[in-house]
């Protein structure tokens, strides 16, 4: 599938010439992007460029969208799914994004993936009233109803996960040192504020602080430097390509503090396959969704339904690979929403049913459902702490 120069297309549109040769009647009208037969869904998405192991979440969805419509769409309509490549730079997210509006006319922006990217074209969006849901991102940033009422996130908060790891730690290891590492991102700077957040009156404990760019090569001296600290705890952010290299890193330089990585880099495939499996033992992160590596989902129907899934729709995908259950539960949970906002749907009818969810969708963790309302937009609002032991990922005790 080509993302970079032309859109995915998943449901033939009838030609022009087709319809001029249907008798004349009245036509219903509908907003941008929605016909009688189809909603046209625009996102954008990293199949190149320093993070472009988050590619397959837009691979995914799109085969998610490709076995709906065989099922007969939602409410009637077959869904139109454009997906474009921005690389990571919002400068090309906002090319991409004024395309998908301004000449594809698509109903809304669904899972348009990066902090950095989305917060270039929030401003623009909520200015127009395009609904721009469902963000793969958790940024606190993007939980403001107030200023921008037509954004919604759909990780859980970055600020929140960051306080956990602080909490857990201080728990484990009372009044030991820790060390911080972050990308020079807002993404990263909200799990870094959430993280010093959970120290609070300990924050003292912060005994390194390091940060990288993304287009930096490496970030081994920075890892040299926070080995240096004698931290017994570490937390990170970053992306796969980084998680694994910090991983990776620390296990080369003998440092072995408790490492506790952001749920940004904890897929197996994209991050901890790479660092490699003896490098990544006992490492904690923390997920709302069940991994298709833990043996206790064998024989739950909501993982046999996905491995179905996968195997029919995108077999190319990687089963290790927790962005692909990410995914598939993301559009999961868009076909609810797009379902209750009625036959007739329109941007506001959307958006509407997009701030009053309250449901569960399969592959999430069973006591983890979602919810939202028209003044909190955190929709997902809950994650459990996990450890990597052995080649998966086990959920630890609340």
């Amino acid at each position: 599938m080509r993302h970079i120069t032309r859109r995915s297309v998943l449901a033939a549109a009838p030609s022009v010439l087709a319809f001029a040769a249907l008798p004349a009647r009245a036509a219903k009208q509908y907003g941008p992007g929605v016909t009688d037969t189809e909603i046209k869904i625009g996102n954008t998405c990293f199949y190149s460029g320093p993070a472009s192991s988050y590619g397959t979440i837009g691979k995914a969805e799109t085969a998610y969208f490709k076995m709906l419509n065989d099922q007969g769409g939602v409410n009637g309509r077959k869904i139109i799914f454009l997906s474009y490549d921005d690389a990571y730079s919002p400068p090309k997210t906002v090319e991409q994004t004024r395309k998908l509006i301004e000449q594809d006319e698509v109903a809304f922006i669904f899972s348009s993936l990066g902090t950095p990217t989305n917060l270039a074209v929030r401003k623009y969006l909520n200015g127009k009233g395009i609904p721009h849901i469902l963000l793969a991102a958790g940024a606190t940033t993007f939980a403001d109803p107030e200023h921008y009422p037509w954004t919604m996130p759909w990780n859980p908060n970055y600020h929140d996960e960051g306080a956990a790891y602080a909490k857990r730690i201080l728990a484990d290891k009372p009044g030991e040192k820790v060390a911080l590492m972050y990308a020079k991102d807002d993404s990263g700077k909200d799990f870094a504020e959430g993280f010093k957040a959970g120290l609070g009156d300990n924050i003292s404990l912060l005994a390194g602080e390091m940060t990288y760019e993304t287009s930096e090569p490496t970030v081994t001296s920075q890892l040299a430097r926070l080995k240096a600290s004698e931290a017994t705890s570490f937390f990170f952010h970053a992306t796969p390509k980084f998680g694994a290299q910090i991983i990776r890193g620390i296990y080369e330089i003998g440092w072995r503090p408790t490492t506790y990585v952001a749920s940004t880099t904890n897929s197996v495939a994209g991050a901890i396959e790479p660092a490699g499996y003896e490098q990544s033992q006992g490492i904690i992160s923390s997920s709302y969704l069940k991994d298709a590596g833990d043996p206790q989902w064998a024989d739950d129907d909501e993982m046999k339904g996905w491995r179905t899934w996968m195997a029919k729709y995108y077999p190319q995908g990687d089963v290790n690979d927790a962005l692909n259950v990410y995914a598939y539960a993301q559009a999961w949970t868009l076909i609810r929403i797009l379902e209750n906002a009625g036959k007739d749907p329109s941007r506001q009818s959307i958006m509407n049913s997009a701030t009053s969810v309250n449901f569960r969708v399969p592959m999430m963790l069973p006591e983890i459902s979602l919810e939202t309302s028209k003044s909190d937009y955190r929709i997902n609002k809950k994650f459990r702490l996990m450890r990597f032991e052995g080649k998966r990922w086990i959920l630890l005790p609340e």
